[in-house]
């Protein structure tokens, strides 16, 4: 499985310049690396000296580049999804809608992007996957979308399964979904049969954060709204299980109150640089895929019967805690994490909670 790599932080910090940096130095180490984006901008092409299609195309030894096209992905396989209407209802409603008129729907970039990555990790085409997103809070919520959409399988399943209107519409649902998202995705997902594809993929993209597979760097300039917004952004990441394996200060030297203010995560000082200097930005980079000994988002204590949440860039006013059965749920800022207790924990309550040190501390009676 390939080992992926994002970026987080305010627009104008040099997130994609970054990004296209790392992305040849894994390859000149000898790891086969594709970089995408989502940048449908000529930003790309002047910096790379090529016109970036949908299909990877490989610029350099071991590296490749692509970019995702919510609009391009949509079209791929809306004729499909037109004709299947046509085999389910007598008078199909689509046929007059263009598949980037889908665009508009929430989300839809997003679950796109992510479902590309998915597809490239599968081929195991490539050591690392860097991906240069959005590097705020949509990109964060793209790699949230596997917990959330458990979450909501989880809590609505028994609703789903009893509603006459999803009976009718389900012999349609698994086809479409199928041609739009390349998953056979269906009202019997629901089921709680966890073998499904469904519930399969879902459980392999938490595993992926799990596992640390995915991580993200801070990237911030020595700039107060460029720092908070990092800050934010850190927060956030423990929210969906993204691991953040340090920070990137651009373009500045040495500074004790911006370590101090992302402490414990290493920080490096990176190089301003002119067009086309790559090798001198990519040198100076740390090991992105290597080893990480970041905070873990959340740690078990089994022993003293507690949780521990790592949440920096919050303080306990951002904080709300809420229990049902089994599952905690905590809301910080923009984002929501559910956590299920261990099993020898069932049937227990949360008894206490205290914010100190970055950290919620959850003690369990």
């Amino acid at each position: 499985m390939s080992s992926i790599v994002t970026f987080l932080g305010k627009g104008g910090t040099g997130r994609t310049t970054i990004a296209i940096a790392a992305a040849k130095n894994l390859a000149q180490q000898g790891r086969k690396v594709l970089l995408l984006t989502q940048d449908s901008s000529p930003a790309y092409n002047i910096a790379l000296g090529i016109d970036i299609t949908a299909k990877p195309q490989e610029i350099a030894a071991n590296l490749s580049v692509a970019q995702l096209h919510s609009t391009m992905l949509l079209e791929q396989n809306w004729e499909q999804v037109k004709q299947l209407e046509q085999q389910y209802l007598r008078s199909p409603l689509l046929k007059n809608v263009y598949g980037q008129e889908l665009g508009i729907l929430p989300g839809m970039d997003q679950a796109l992007a992510l479902n590309k990555i998915r597809e490239y990790d599968q081929s195991k085409q490539y050591d690392v996957i860097v991906y240069d997103g959005s590097g705020d809070l949509n990109t964060l919520r793209m790699f949230g979308m596997p917990e959330v959409l458990s979450w909501y399988i989880r809590r609505f399943k028994g609703v789903f399964q009893d509603s006459e209107i999803v009976k009718a519409l389900s012999p349609f649902v698994q086809p479409v979904t199928s041609a739009i998202l390349n998953s056979s995705w269906s009202f019997d997902s629901l089921s709680p049969d966890e073998t499904d594809q469904a519930s399969q993929m879902l459980e392999k993209g938490r595993q992926a954060l799990t596992e640390q597979r995915v991580i993200a760097y801070l990237v911030t300039k020595d700039d107060p709204v460029a720092i908070a917004q990092a800050k934010y952004l850190w927060g956030s990441a423990q929210q969906v299980g993204l691991t953040v394996g340090g920070v990137l200060l651009n373009q500045a030297d040495s500074n004790d109150s911006v370590t101090k203010e992302f402490n414990p995560l290493t920080i490096t000082f990176l190089p301003s640089i002119s067009s086309g200097e790559w090798q001198t930005l990519g040198d100076a980079l740390p090991n992105l895929v290597g080893s990480i000994t970041s905070p873990k988002p959340t740690t078990f204590e089994m022993t003293e019967k507690k949780i521990k949440v790592f949440l920096p860039g919050f303080d306990k006013k951002q904080v709300k805690l809420t229990q049902n059965g089994s599952e905690i749920t905590i809301e910080a800022g923009d984002q929501r994490r559910n956590i299920d207790l261990p099993p020898a924990w069932s049937g227990r309550s949360v008894t206490g909670a205290k914010f100190t040190n970055n950290y919620l501390e959850l003690s369990i009676g």
